[in-house]
């Protein structure tokens, strides 16, 4: 019998969850781009700062990596968190649209120069980044670039999220790579054929090494290292930043980490994102609940 309620029951609560978001992306419809985007991004800044279980998950963190920061202090940084949180949902659920947008992006670093090397060489890249910004900047910046970048994914386990954000990542770029065993496997095969592809390295993984995140421990995969040091690709961290009003970003495309082992490198790449969120802790995810478990 329990077998015969679940699914209805599971798929109810798949619907409900998703009223909310439905609801503000519906009714905006009418709205240019950039009003659509302010109004889900002051929408979810309230919910940040409002909503208990919201504010009280981001503020944990915020409490461990910034202790002398005051409370009232620490729900300003909410509110924005959630605001830029926001609006990078929207950019990624309208990433057609956004990629659109390129004339609002200016980039910056050696690292773009490192990646077009490898593609006239017919090399593969590892480009990796974190939640911060908006991270689909730095793929529709190499799309302009005649440098498709595909992507790794987690699978939601709402279906109305998992539709939705699969469509806006394909949207990006492809390839798209879900986690787990296969998704690996084409992943590799992408990267032989000289495939560019995009890792998002700061989620915590249960198989991941301990190495310092923001000045404290978290379990971190270095399967992305491993990648670039067995088939010899560069990998490359980059960052999309949100400027001024969240319009308008940099992408900034740093040095290749040199090659070495992949410790090494991870701990580089670690310390790279470290200090871009320690210089502005608004614009990092902060809901990974990245030391959970340490």
């Amino acid at each position: 019998m329990h077998g015969v309620f679940s699914r209805p029951l599971i798929s109810f609560w798949h619907h409900l969850r998703y009223v909310p978001l439905f609801s503000a992306l519906t009714f905006s419809r009418l709205r240019g781009f950039d009003a659509r985007r302010r109004a889900l991004g002051n929408m979810i800044g309230i919910v940040a700062r409002w909503f208990p279980p919201a504010s009280r998950r981001i503020d944990r963190d915020l409490k461990r990596v910034f202790p002398d920061v005051p409370r009232a202090g620490r729900m300003q940084l909410c509110h924005r968190i959630g605001r830029n949180m926001g609006q990078t949902l929207f950019e990624i659920y309208h990433c057609g649209e956004f990629q659109k947008l390129e004339n609002r992006i200016t980039t910056a670093g050696p690292g773009l120069a490192a990646l077009e090397a490898a593609k006239a060489q017919g090399k593969g890249a590892i480009i990796v980044s974190g939640h911060f910004g908006q991270w689909e900047a730095i793929r529709a910046v190499l799309k302009a670039r005649g440098m498709e970048t595909g992507a790794v994914y987690r699978p939601q386990v709402n279906r109305h999220y998992q539709r939705r954000l699969l469509a806006g990542i394909e949207a990006g770029g492809k390839p798209i790579f879900p986690t787990g065993r296969n998704g690996t496997k084409a992943l590799v095969s992408h990267l032989r054929k000289g495939g560019f592809v995009a890792i998002l390295l700061d989620e915590k993984t249960d198989d991941g090494e301990a190495m310092p995140f923001l000045g404290h421990d978290a379990l971190t995969s270095l399967a992305a290292a491993r990648l670039a040091l067995k088939y010899d690709v560069p990998m490359v961290p980059a960052y999309g930043t949100r400027l001024d009003s969240g319009g308008n970003f940099k992408v900034d495309f740093e040095p290749p980490i040199p090659p070495s082992d992949a410790r090494t490198m991870t701990r580089a790449f670690n310390d790279s994102l470290s200090a871009r969120i320690l210089d502005k802790p608004d614009q990092w995810y902060w809901m990974l609940r990245r030391w959970h478990g340490l």
